[in-house]
């Protein structure tokens, strides 16, 4: 459209055409839209005035679209709903309700309380965008102190912030069925473990990154994901100290074990929640947050506790 030029159809109009043509008819279109049939019919009358084409035409007793009413609506409707997705995130913000929510989730969460979260969270705050930002370790304290989230699921609470416990996370010492360390026979200890290959995570932040865990192998591969930590142990090359969680099928097909270590077997990590600013928090913001608590807390409930 030209600059200054304003469109002679109305979108309301448009809606109109579209509740006739689903429905059938003026009358029923009218009782959907809870308007008067002479409103419904003078609004397509009004319609057609000013794009100057025929829109409908009688086909017994229903109404149903002409060759290029049924070309142009099919344009309309993604403009006018489109405009009303508009209209709603307008009401939303003026009630308060946050345009986006910002969160950082450590990879070590259980995607499944994450996603359940998420699916409810869709479901109260429909006019709510959502930024995800998967980190490692200190990605979560980096991100809050930048001020690039509103709420963080880390494995602390960075100095400076106040967070709630949410779930413990079991990292159990594991490597393929094949590997050296599991043809000793014996209970290991540290020094078994020395010679070998140990992969890690690497650390998403980049201010002041951190380590955890055993780390005393003289050969280690660092990598960016878990999965592909997995999959490196699976394979062999590696063994690794993994979430029990992200596993759990793995160990259910003997395609990894634990390694069978006299101290040190596993460690429990605990995963916290974290807003940037719990009072000037809002409404959206503070939902999600709710939300991980309750599903981190079913998940809790049905059996997924560190062993």
């Amino acid at each position: 459209m030209k600059p200054g030029r304003m469109p002679r159809s109305q979108a309301e109009h448009w809606r109109v055409l579209q509740v006739v043509v689903e429905s059938g008819g003026y009358a029923q279109a009218a009782a959907a839209l809870h308007r008067s049939q002479s409103a419904v019919s003078y609004a397509l009358a009004r319609l057609q005035q000013q794009l100057g084409v025929e829109l409908l035409e009688a086909d017994g007793r229903r109404m149903r679209l002409t060759a290029a009413g049924e070309t142009l609506l099919r344009e309309a409707v993604p403009l006018v709903d489109g405009l009303a997705r508009l209209d709603e995130r307008a009401v939303a913000l003026q009630q308060g309700w946050e345009a986006e929510v910002r969160l950082a989730v450590d990879t070590a969460f259980p995607t499944a309380p994450l996603l359940r979260a998420l699916h409810r969270f869709a479901g109260q705050c429909v006019n709510t965008r959502l930024q995800l930002h998967e980190v490692v370790l200190s990605g979560a304290d980096q991100a809050l102190y930048g001020g690039q989230v509103d709420l963080a699921v880390g494995a602390r609470v960075p100095p400076g912030f106040l967070g709630d416990a949410l779930i413990d996370v079991e990292f159990v010492a594991v490597a393929a069925p094949d590997h050296p360390l599991h043809q000793l026979g014996r209970t290991l200890v540290a020094d078994d473990l020395v010679e070998h290959t140990q992969a890690v995570v690497r650390d998403s932040g980049t201010q002041d990154p951190r380590d955890a865990g055993w780390l005393g192998a003289k050969q280690r591969w660092t990598v960016s994901r878990v999965q592909t930590s997995i999959a490196m142990v699976a394979s062999g090359l590696a063994f690794a100290w993994l979430p029990r969680h992200l596993i759990a099928e793995e160990l259910a097909g003997g395609r990894l074990l634990e390694l069978p270590l006299g101290q040190g077997r596993s460690r429990a990590a605990c995963i916290f929640l974290t807003l940037a600013d719990p009072g000037g928090a809002g409404p959206a913001t503070r939902a999600l947050a709710a939300l991980l608590q309750e599903e981190a807390k079913i998940w809790t409930l049905d059996g997924n506790l560190p062993r």
